[in-house]
């Protein structure tokens, strides 16, 4: 049984993230998806939040667990006994990135492996950082996250 874990602020999630989330799901036989909390990036969402829309938007997926962690990653995965990380592509600027941290991941736990997932094409310019900035000014993000959220995340964010 291989368990993997796709981590990420999922600030909030996006069908790009439950594009990479589905494809994971049917590579291993459990996958964990963990909300990290970063100290120094700040979020909009607060953890019990973003674990929430992850539910809502995940609901009757069998072999995904939601958690989340603060702390250094490489010990979380340790904790969990998991055997992959998963980390979704859209850029050639985050393969530079997730590059860099999967070799630390590897230098610091010798069994920590990183596969990456590219996005699918309809999600390669999605960002959840986008999402937030057309909810700002009350543009229907319909299309980038499920409806299930939408609501949540415009009634957020939009500017009053």
């Amino acid at each position: 049984m291989k368990t993997a874990i796709y981590p990420g602020s999922f600030d909030p999630v996006t069908y790009g993230h439950i594009d990479i989330i589905e494809r994971a799901a049917k590579l291993f036989s459990k996958l964990i998806v963990v909300v990290s909390i970063n100290p120094v990036k700040p979020s909009t969402f607060t953890t019990e939040e973003r674990m929430d829309f992850l539910r809502r938007s995940l609901k009757f997926r069998r072999n995904i667990e939601i958690d989340c962690n603060s702390g250094l990653f490489i010990d979380y995965f340790k904790k969990r006994d998991a055997d992959v990380i998963v980390k979704g592509l859209r850029a050639m600027s985050d393969f530079e990135y997730e590059f860099q941290m999967a070799l630390i991941n590897k230098d610091m736990h010798h069994t920590a492996e990183t596969i990456f997932l590219s996005a699918n094409a309809a999600s390669m310019f999605l960002s959840s950082s986008a999402v937030k900035q057309i909810a700002m000014f009350g543009g229907d993000i319909s299309a980038f996250v499920p409806d299930c959220i939408a609501g949540d995340i415009i009634e957020r964010l939009k500017c009053r």
